[in-house]
């Protein structure tokens, strides 16, 4: 019996060693978040010092929420497509204040709390094929291929006509990248406990040596003292016009379809869906408030899932560390990007092996599934991705003669991405 009960002890160690070293691998993997999106709302008028701590605060937030109610190894924090929606679009295009903005995003978040906490989750989740499921699984593999390569300076903008073209293999931060990928690439293959920590490890340390910039910020943490200025600042005094309600319509259906299309694609245990679905609605809405733009469940979660994460101490680990990046952010430029790339590679590329899941030969399943896997990569969007997928599906199983594969639900809903669509075509 001790003996057994040693054997317990011993397991329960390693399991609980497994979700740290994931909550860990997760929160580097998605700490260029901290910079990024203030960089982004930055261009929306928003106060850059203030948007680093915002993003940080609702980021520990949002990973408390996760763990605590959703137990999913999940991180919710600030996402890129909707930074760039919320500051080129709402902002710079349809010339909104970044106040009005916010606005926009809290009542966004409240049809997506309600749509979370409703039967309607679990409806829409139903209703979805599972050849779009795994489209989306892929096509966000792909993206994050795609993102690893770009930090890794692998690749870059193109020129001569070509979309993207290949970095310089003479840049020191490339050749850095090139080197943790071997590293990591031997740790993943050969199974070793903590083998993308181990890998971000020792290339940040090659790179300290080396003199090769990671991250850097300039942040003093005495302005926090100045948050209240971006606090509940949402502007409603446009709520009676026609395109502050488009606004919402475009931001809900990215908020309910990205998060959706994200968890059901990485979510290891797909009972969690419900919850973890429900603790990014709370904490999108709950952005507004802070004074950021909404969290979404993030695509770097994979990174952590990838090592072994499945419960929510996963997220309750990235929120310590988001809470100790409050105090240390300065310390993420020996942290370099092309240090992380290399676990986003990887982690995208193992999301990609779900291919082998689609029948190849019916096309009339594969080309929906085949637009969401290029367009997510290609627009940077996962929601554009889904949009296209969901519209054309109903297209080609009608052409087929299949139409009985097609639920009122999904009819409805490629209905509703058609008309999302027309309304982002009319914004932008």
């Amino acid at each position: 019996m001790r003996r057994g009960c040693l054997l317990r002890s011993l397991k329960s160690y390693k399991e609980t060693r497994t979700q740290v070293l994931a909550g860990i691998t997760s929160f580097f993997a998605i700490s260029y978040i901290i910079i990024v999106n203030p960089m982004i709302l930055k261009d929306a008028g928003m106060p850059f010092d203030l948007s680093v701590f915002a993003t940080i605060i609702i980021s520990i937030i949002g990973c408390l929420i996760m763990a605590i109610w959703g137990q999913a190894p999940i991180i919710l924090t600030p996402g890129m497509g909707v930074n760039a929606f919320f500051t080129y679009t709402l902002v710079v295009s349809m010339h909104f204040s970044w106040q009005t903005a916010i606005a926009v995003s809290i009542i966004s978040s409240l049809f997506y709390i309600v749509i979370a906490f409703s039967k309607l989750s679990d409806l829409l989740s139903n209703a979805i094929p599972q050849v779009i499921k795994t489209g989306i699984t892929v096509g966000i593999g792909m993206f994050l291929v795609e993102l690893g390569l770009e930090k890794a300076g692998l690749i870059v903008s193109g020129h001569n006509g070509s979309l993207l073209a290949l970095g310089s293999l003479q840049n020191a931060g490339t050749l850095l990248a090139l080197f943790g990928l071997i590293i990591t690439l031997v740790l993943f293959l050969m199974k070793i406990p903590g083998n993308f920590i181990i890998g971000i490890f020792v290339t940040s340390i090659v790179g300290f040596i080396f003199h090769i910039k990671g991250q850097t910020a300039t942040v003093q943490f005495s302005k926090i003292n100045s948050l209240p200025q971006i606090f509940a600042q949402g502007n409603f005094e446009a709520i009676g016009d026609i395109k502050f309600w488009l606004a919402v319509f475009s931001m809900t259906m990215i908020l309910v379809f990205e998060s959706m299309g994200l968890l059901e694609g990485i979510l290891p245990n797909k009972s969690k869906f419900k919850r973890s679905f429900q603790s990014s609605a709370i904490t999108a809405f709950l952005s507004g408030i802070i004074g950021t733009s909404p969290t979404v469940a993030a695509a770097e979660s994979a990174a952590g899932i990838e090592t072994g994460g499945r419960t929510g101490l996963v997220a309750l680990v990235a929120s310590v560390f988001f809470t100790a990046s409050l105090f240390l952010v300065g310390f993420l430029k020996y942290v370099p990007q092309v240090a992380i790339a290399p676990v986003i590679i990887i982690t995208g590329a193992t999301m990609m092996q779900n291919l082998k899941l689609i029948n190849f030969e019916d096309f009339s399943d594969w080309f929906p599934a085949f637009l969401i896997i290029v367009l997510i990569p290609l627009t940077g969007s996962i929601a554009t991705g889904l949009c296209f997928g969901f519209i054309s599906y109903p297209i080609t199983k009608s052409v087929v003669h299949q139409t009985q594969e097609i639920s009122v639900t999904m009819w409805i809903l490629s209905l509703i991405f058609l008309i999302n669509l027309i309304c982002s075509t009319f914004l932008t």
